[in-house]
Protein backbone atom coordinates (compact mmCIF):
# COMPACT_ATOMS: atom_id res chain seq x y z
CA UNK A 1 0.00 0.00 0.00
CA UNK A 2 1.20 3.55 -0.22
CA UNK A 3 1.33 6.10 2.48
CA UNK A 4 -1.85 7.37 1.89
CA UNK A 5 -4.12 3.79 1.36
CA UNK A 6 -2.49 2.71 4.30
CA UNK A 7 -3.51 6.00 6.22
CA UNK A 8 -7.16 5.35 4.73
CA UNK A 9 -7.35 1.77 6.08
CA UNK A 10 -6.40 2.29 9.80
CA UNK A 11 -8.85 5.19 9.33
CA UNK A 12 -11.79 2.69 7.77
CA UNK A 13 -10.61 -0.03 10.49
CA UNK A 14 -10.72 2.55 13.50
CA UNK A 15 -13.82 3.95 12.75
CA UNK A 16 -15.59 0.36 12.84
CA UNK A 17 -13.81 -0.41 16.15
CA UNK A 18 -14.78 3.70 17.92
CA UNK A 19 -18.67 2.69 16.77
CA UNK A 20 -18.95 -0.81 18.11
CA UNK A 21 -16.84 0.02 21.23
CA UNK A 22 -16.21 3.67 22.33
CA UNK A 23 -13.33 5.92 22.57
CA UNK A 24 -12.02 4.52 25.31
CA UNK A 25 -12.99 0.33 24.55
CA UNK A 26 -10.71 0.84 21.64
CA UNK A 27 -7.12 0.41 21.66
CA UNK A 28 -4.12 1.26 19.37
CA UNK A 29 -2.86 -2.76 19.40
CA UNK A 30 -6.87 -3.79 18.55
CA UNK A 31 -6.51 -1.09 15.07
CA UNK A 32 -3.11 -2.37 14.50
CA UNK A 33 -4.45 -5.97 14.67
CA UNK A 34 -6.96 -6.02 12.70
CA UNK A 35 -5.32 -3.50 9.81
CA UNK A 36 -2.87 -6.33 10.09
CA UNK A 37 0.06 -3.87 10.90
CA UNK A 38 2.57 -3.70 13.93
CA UNK A 39 1.48 -0.64 16.70
CA UNK A 40 4.41 1.75 15.24
CA UNK A 41 2.36 1.90 11.74
CA UNK A 42 -0.67 3.34 13.72
CA UNK A 43 2.05 5.82 15.86
CA UNK A 44 3.56 6.88 12.32
CA UNK A 45 0.42 8.00 10.54
CA UNK A 46 -1.22 9.52 13.75
CA UNK A 47 0.54 10.06 16.91
CA UNK A 48 -1.95 7.22 18.67
CA UNK A 49 -5.27 6.90 19.24
CA UNK A 50 -6.65 10.40 20.29
CA UNK A 51 -4.88 10.96 16.54
CA UNK A 52 -7.14 8.40 15.04
CA UNK A 53 -9.88 9.28 16.41
CA UNK A 54 -9.81 13.34 15.52
CA UNK A 55 -9.44 12.66 11.97
CA UNK A 56 -12.21 10.87 11.85
CA UNK A 57 -14.65 13.15 13.88
CA UNK A 58 -13.36 15.97 12.11
CA UNK A 59 -14.59 14.15 8.84
CA UNK A 60 -17.70 13.13 10.34
CA UNK A 61 -18.52 16.50 11.63
CA UNK A 62 -17.82 18.39 7.98
CA UNK A 63 -20.05 15.45 6.16
CA UNK A 64 -23.03 16.33 8.44
CA UNK A 65 -22.55 19.82 8.47
CA UNK A 66 -22.39 20.22 4.99
CA UNK A 67 -25.51 18.26 4.10
CA UNK A 68 -27.25 20.37 6.75
CA UNK A 69 -25.94 23.23 5.50
CA UNK A 70 -27.03 22.42 2.17
CA UNK A 71 -30.13 22.14 2.75
CA UNK A 72 -30.75 25.09 4.34
CA UNK A 73 -29.01 26.97 1.98
CA UNK A 74 -31.25 26.38 -0.90
CA UNK A 75 -34.30 28.81 -1.35
CA UNK A 76 -37.84 27.50 -0.70
CA UNK A 77 -40.37 27.58 1.24
CA UNK A 78 -39.76 27.36 5.12
CA UNK A 79 -41.93 24.29 5.64
CA UNK A 80 -39.55 22.75 2.61
CA UNK A 81 -36.44 23.76 4.81
CA UNK A 82 -37.43 21.70 7.84
CA UNK A 83 -38.49 18.95 5.44
CA UNK A 84 -34.98 19.14 3.92
CA UNK A 85 -33.03 19.28 7.27
CA UNK A 86 -34.76 16.57 8.71
CA UNK A 87 -34.14 14.91 5.11
CA UNK A 88 -30.34 15.37 5.40
CA UNK A 89 -30.01 14.03 9.08
CA UNK A 90 -32.00 10.98 8.26
CA UNK A 91 -29.37 10.39 5.21
CA UNK A 92 -26.72 10.39 6.62
CA UNK A 93 -28.08 8.66 9.37
CA UNK A 94 -28.49 5.60 7.25
CA UNK A 95 -25.82 6.24 4.92
CA UNK A 96 -23.55 6.79 7.64
CA UNK A 97 -24.48 4.77 10.82
CA UNK A 98 -20.44 4.40 12.32
CA UNK A 99 -19.96 7.64 12.07
CA UNK A 100 -23.28 8.65 13.91
CA UNK A 101 -22.65 6.81 16.51
CA UNK A 102 -19.28 8.51 17.16
CA UNK A 103 -20.40 11.41 16.66
CA UNK A 104 -23.41 11.42 19.97
CA UNK A 105 -20.82 9.33 21.85
CA UNK A 106 -18.80 11.57 23.94
CA UNK A 107 -15.18 11.47 24.51
CA UNK A 108 -11.76 12.82 26.02
CA UNK A 109 -10.74 13.96 22.72
CA UNK A 110 -14.07 15.71 21.10
CA UNK A 111 -14.94 18.05 24.31
CA UNK A 112 -16.11 21.46 23.05
CA UNK A 113 -16.16 20.25 19.56
CA UNK A 114 -16.52 17.79 17.15
CA UNK A 115 -19.35 16.20 19.42
CA UNK A 116 -23.02 16.03 18.08
CA UNK A 117 -24.39 18.59 20.31
CA UNK A 118 -21.72 21.33 19.25
CA UNK A 119 -22.20 20.59 15.72
CA UNK A 120 -26.05 20.88 16.52
CA UNK A 121 -25.65 24.01 18.14
CA UNK A 122 -23.76 25.53 14.55
CA UNK A 123 -26.62 23.91 12.75
CA UNK A 124 -29.06 26.01 14.98
CA UNK A 125 -26.91 29.31 14.79
CA UNK A 126 -28.16 28.93 10.98
CA UNK A 127 -31.54 28.03 11.45
CA UNK A 128 -31.75 31.30 13.59
CA UNK A 129 -31.20 33.61 11.15
CA UNK A 130 -34.28 31.78 9.18
CA UNK A 131 -36.46 32.30 12.22
CA UNK A 132 -35.69 36.04 12.91
CA UNK A 133 -36.92 36.76 9.19
CA UNK A 134 -39.80 34.52 9.78
CA UNK A 135 -40.82 35.90 12.89
CA UNK A 136 -40.30 39.66 11.79
CA UNK A 137 -42.80 38.85 8.79
CA UNK A 138 -45.53 37.60 10.93
CA UNK A 139 -45.34 40.37 13.49
CA UNK A 140 -43.38 38.67 16.06
CA UNK A 141 -40.53 39.30 18.08
CA UNK A 142 -37.42 38.26 16.53
CA UNK A 143 -35.45 38.39 19.73
CA UNK A 144 -36.75 35.09 20.56
CA UNK A 145 -35.71 33.13 17.17
CA UNK A 146 -32.37 31.42 19.17
CA UNK A 147 -34.74 29.12 21.32
CA UNK A 148 -36.78 28.42 19.10
CA UNK A 149 -33.67 27.55 16.99
CA UNK A 150 -32.74 25.32 19.22
CA UNK A 151 -35.67 23.56 20.01
CA UNK A 152 -36.46 23.35 16.55
CA UNK A 153 -32.95 21.65 15.67
CA UNK A 154 -33.52 19.77 19.17
CA UNK A 155 -36.58 17.98 18.06
CA UNK A 156 -34.88 16.80 14.49
CA UNK A 157 -31.81 15.92 16.60
CA UNK A 158 -33.34 13.60 18.95
CA UNK A 159 -35.57 12.28 16.86
CA UNK A 160 -32.49 11.31 14.17
CA UNK A 161 -30.85 9.49 17.32
CA UNK A 162 -34.16 7.30 18.45
CA UNK A 163 -34.35 6.57 14.64
CA UNK A 164 -30.95 5.11 14.39
CA UNK A 165 -31.69 2.80 16.78
CA UNK A 166 -34.90 1.39 16.08
CA UNK A 167 -34.92 2.48 12.24
CA UNK A 168 -38.69 2.48 11.80
CA UNK A 169 -40.81 3.77 10.83
CA UNK A 170 -39.76 4.73 7.29
CA UNK A 171 -36.92 7.59 6.66
CA UNK A 172 -39.88 9.08 4.67
CA UNK A 173 -42.72 8.92 7.44
CA UNK A 174 -40.27 10.23 10.11
CA UNK A 175 -39.45 13.18 8.10
CA UNK A 176 -43.31 13.65 7.67
CA UNK A 177 -44.22 13.39 10.84
CA UNK A 178 -41.46 16.01 12.13
CA UNK A 179 -42.40 18.71 9.44
CA UNK A 180 -46.25 18.07 10.66
CA UNK A 181 -45.23 18.92 14.57
CA UNK A 182 -42.84 21.21 13.69
CA UNK A 183 -44.41 23.40 10.57
CA UNK A 184 -48.09 23.11 11.88
CA UNK A 185 -47.13 24.40 15.32
CA UNK A 186 -44.81 27.22 13.61
CA UNK A 187 -47.61 28.49 10.97
CA UNK A 188 -50.24 29.04 14.14
CA UNK A 189 -47.67 30.77 16.88
CA UNK A 190 -48.52 33.68 18.63
CA UNK A 191 -46.93 36.27 20.77
CA UNK A 192 -45.56 34.79 23.90
CA UNK A 193 -45.66 37.56 26.51
CA UNK A 194 -43.69 37.56 30.16
CA UNK A 195 -47.24 38.10 31.95
CA UNK A 196 -48.88 35.35 30.25
CA UNK A 197 -46.11 32.75 30.94
CA UNK A 198 -47.64 29.85 33.44
CA UNK A 199 -50.93 30.63 33.44
CA UNK A 200 -53.27 28.00 32.60
CA UNK A 201 -54.57 28.01 29.11
CA UNK A 202 -58.33 28.44 28.67
CA UNK A 203 -59.97 25.13 27.26
CA UNK A 204 -63.24 25.80 24.51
Amino acid sequence: MTARERREQLLAVARTLFAERGFEGTSVEEIAARADVSKPVVYEHFGGKEGVYAVIVDREVQALLGSLTGALDERGHPRQLVERAAMALLDYIESSPDGFRMLVRDSPVAQGTGTFSSLIGDVAAQVEHLLAHQFSKRGLDPSSAPIYSQMLVGMVALTGQHWAEVREPSKDEVAAHLVNLAWNGLSNFESVHRENVGRTPTVD
